[in-house]
């Protein structure tokens, strides 16, 4: 008989934290699609169009060295855009303590990135530096990006209650 109890107490033990865990899942919503196109040029990033960049890198300016490559794969849209698809990978630091919009309810951080772009113009390979700086917003309940800033401007922000969705950022050059 005691066996039996202590088996119940397991099970139900056992229900209440799975129902706790739940309860204290965090929302994470970080995907970007970064496209980039200019007036003349619907896609830079397609290499085989002529005036669109041939190649990339980037680089994490908050690494632990000054070449800290992050991994930033080019995709396809299903019509034949390519975008860069930016998961995670460059360090993270404290914008804040407490976010100015929501206080008490957690941090802010942010990632800044260097984006080196290449192209060929009369058979001279041109290169130009960006910056990108991606801020998030951090609670018990939720991280997700909040902010993407591309030289300077920014260029996408989202609400702390919108739903969890793939984020989409252009970029006009």
């Amino acid at each position: 008989m005691r066996n039996v109890v202590f088996g119940i107490l397991v099970i139900v033990s056992a229900l209440i934290s799975c129902g706790q865990d739940e309860e204290s899942l965090q929302r994470i919503d970080q995907i970007l699609n970064i496209y980039m196109k200019s007036d003349t040029n619907p896609d830079l990033l397609n290499s085989k169009k002529t005036s669109s960049y041939t190649s990339y890198s980037v680089n994490d300016m908050f690494g632990v060295r000054d070449d800290s490559p992050v991994n930033i794969p080019l995709k396809m849209t299903t019509d034949s855009v390519f975008y860069m698809e930016y998961i995670g990978g460059a360090k993270r630091r404290r914008l804040d303590s407490i976010s100015p919009s929501n206080p008490g309810t957690g941090n802010s951080y942010y990632s800044r990135m260097t984006i080196t772009l290449r192209k060929t113009v009369n058979n001279i390979i041109e290169t130009k530096v960006d910056t990108m700086e991606i801020q998030y917003r951090n609670s018990p309940t939720l991280f997700q990006v909040s902010k993407v800033i591309y030289n300077g401007k920014e260029k996408f922000s989202k609400e702390a209650d919108a739903p969890n969705s793939i984020n989409t950022v252009t970029i006009v050059k």
